[in-house]
């Protein structure tokens, strides 16, 4: 019984004593400011989204505010950003045309074969 419990003790002791390898690296500042402004964007965007007139102009223009969140988090982070950056340089009351923009980027997503939002888009092949 004594030889049992001393040979797990050491088996124990032995397990309890390897170490692993680690991995560590530098983040840079840039990398982190890049990683937070990109989520920053997709916040802004999916607010923007979240505003009662635009999912109304959405649903009469026949998008469902499920599939633009979709197509939104399918979108990369340079996507996003140049779209905001579009939608910030609109003037005051220009978020029709931040609709209207989205709805062409959907549109075009569609003819290219990325999406399938509208039935009368067919997809070019």
């Amino acid at each position: 019984m004594k030889q049992k419990l001393l040979a797990w003790i050491a088996l124990m002791s032995f397990f309890g004593s390897v170490t692993l390898p680690a991995q560590a690296a530098m983040i840079s500042t840039p990398e982190v400011i890049q990683s937070q402004q990109s989520a920053y964007d997709r916040e802004q965007l999916s607010a923007l989204l979240d505003r009662e007139e635009v999912q109304e102009k959405l649903l009469s223009m026949g998008v469902a505010p499920d599939s633009v969140q979709e197509r939104i988090s399918s979108m990369t982070d340079f996507e996003v950003a140049q779209l905001n950056q579009q939608i910030n340089e609109l003037p005051a009351g220009g978020v029709l045309g931040a609709i209207v923009l989205i709805f062409v980027v959907f549109i075009i997503t569609d003819a290219i074969g990325a999406t399938d939002i509208f039935p009368f888009v067919h997809p070019v092949r």
